[in-house]
């Protein structure tokens, strides 16, 4: 097989990837997991992109695998919270149909508050004049449907079981084969050797393989960043009641979400430093599933009074254009009664690469930037850098562009890196917020929780921004 491979790379240069190779890794909340098969379906889906050559490496055999994915089986705790504005990218590239074969779960509310017991916040798709604020799929479940999508396609694909060994710049020149002799494209092309001893040469290497990126590495791109003091357990609990909800308390270690999904299941991330990830991991079920129920109803703090959060005061002027949401008394979660699946823990990170684009390499997902997960927006950046790639390689191919110049590559990294470091900004701003139990400073998170809840130009903003459009959360 990898001589029938090299030999069909000599007598077809033009197989030599005309478009992208696509790395692929695996981590947590695996946006990586998801970036080849995503960006592979969204050229597909384009008229001017659909005809180009593209090549997929991956050395996890499950991803391919077909009986992956079994309706009795318990929701996986890896998980993804997928925003409006990703739907709508996955239905423009075909590839939402194959999500709703399998188990997904839409929510339309969802409630924040502390353990203070000062505030809280919800928030309603029907603020917005939307239908849903996001689904929760599993991990597995949009792999295969963008496999699926992929599949389905009639783009030239080729996927190699293998790992990218090394990665230089090659100069273009004569190629004789067997069987004919013909020429590489003009100019340099990236020559990448693999695992399994093939080689391969492309005119576009997309980097989607993760936080350890090694096709950053070997581009030579550096990053910044830190790592959090924080781990993060994830699992898949059951509960008595089915919920369109979802929550999130900011306690005094750090959030806890439960984010539903269906069939009375819900996923929990849970982030706190790592000797207390350590000890609830090793817990045993009952002991643990107490600590969840009391982080999620009032064993770090009392419940806000609904009472507490209504008329007049300061805000008394804004109740004529107040959202539905906000005249919503305050909810318990729905109790936790079984653990469904194994706990996974996490150590958290931010990291953001100083440059997305190098010669004839693009950076997107976890390999470009990474960051806090308590309002899971990790992974939509991803998908938006997918989607903003795929544009500009469109519109490249339009004009005639190499796809592999820099000219054309920044073009892609100017739009990404505003969006994405906004957004960092603010999800490092909530983490650094909630790291300090200060008497003065919860007052001020209380009322910026009143705030929120009640100025409804702010929350319809924030809620259009965490859903996906670009404008950043301020009164416009």
């Amino acid at each position: 097989m990898v001589h029938t491979v090299t030999k069909q790379l000599q007598t077809q240069p033009t197989m030599f990837l005309n478009m992208m190779l696509l790395l692929l890794g695996v981590a947590w909340l695996a946006w990586l997991l998801l970036a080849p098969w995503l960006l592979k379906c969204s050229a597909a889906s384009m008229p001017l992109t659909k005809h180009l050559n593209v090549a997929i490496i991956d050395s996890n055999p499950a991803l391919l695998a077909r009986d992956s994915i079994k309706k009795e089986d318990a929701p996986d705790p890896r998980v993804s919270t997928v925003t409006p504005a990703t739907i709508s990218f996955f239905k423009g590239m075909g590839a939402w149909q194959y999500v709703q074969l399998h188990r997904h779960a839409f929510f339309d509310r969802m409630q924040v508050w502390d353990y203070t017991g000062l505030a809280y916040t919800r928030y309603s798709a029907r603020d917005v004049g939307k239908a849903v604020l996001g689904c929760v799929v599993e991990n597995k479940v949009l792999q295969r449907s963008l496999l699926s999508c992929m599949e389905d396609s009639d783009v030239k694909k080729k996927i190699y079981p293998s790992r990218l060994n090394s990665m230089t710049l090659h100069k273009s020149s004569l190629i004789s084969g067997t069987d004919s002799i013909s020429s590489k494209p003009s100019g340099s092309l990236a020559k990448l050797n693999l695992s399994n001893g093939d080689c391969l040469y492309a005119k576009l290497v997309v980097g989607a393989d993760g936080s350890k990126s090694h096709v950053r590495n070997l581009a030579g791109i550096s990053t910044t960043g830190w790592k959090y003091p924080q781990n993060a357990i994830i699992c898949t609990v059951e509960h008595t009641e089915d919920s369109r909800c979802a929550w999130q308390r900011f306690l005094r270690t750090g959030p806890i979400a439960l984010l539903p999904m269906g069939d009375n299941y819900s996923n929990i991330v849970w982030t706190m430093d790592p000797q207390q990830a350590a000890d609830r991991r090793s817990m045993n079920e009952t002991d643990f599933l107490k600590a969840v129920n009391d982080a999620l109803d009032d064993g770090h703090g009392p419940h806000p009074q609904s009472e507490r959060m209504g008329g007049g005061g300061i805000l008394a002027w804004l109740r004529s254009d107040e959202t539905s949401s906000a005249s919503e008394p305050f909810e318990v979660p729905p109790r936790i009664t079984k653990l469904a699946s194994d706990r996974m823990v996490f150590p958290l990170s931010l990291m953001h690469a100083n440059n997305y684009v190098s010669k004839r390499v693009v950076l997107i997902g976890d390999a470009a930037h990474t960051v806090h997960p308590l309002a899971g927006q990790g992974v939509n950046l991803g998908f938006g850098d997918a989607n903003s790639l795929s544009k500009v390689i469109a519109e490249g191919v339009a004009v005639g562009s190499d796809i592999g110049e820099m000219t054309l590559l920044k073009r892609y990294e100017s739009e990404r890196k505003a969006a994405n470091i906004a957004m960092m900004a603010i999800l490092d701003g909530f983490q650094k917020a909630y790291s300090i139990d200060f008497g003065p400073l919860n007052v001020l998170r209380a009322a910026a929780f009143h705030g929120v809840n009640y100025i409804s130009p702010l929350k319809k903003n924030i809620i259009s921004y965490a859903s996906g459009e670009q404008r950043l959360p301020i009164f416009t």
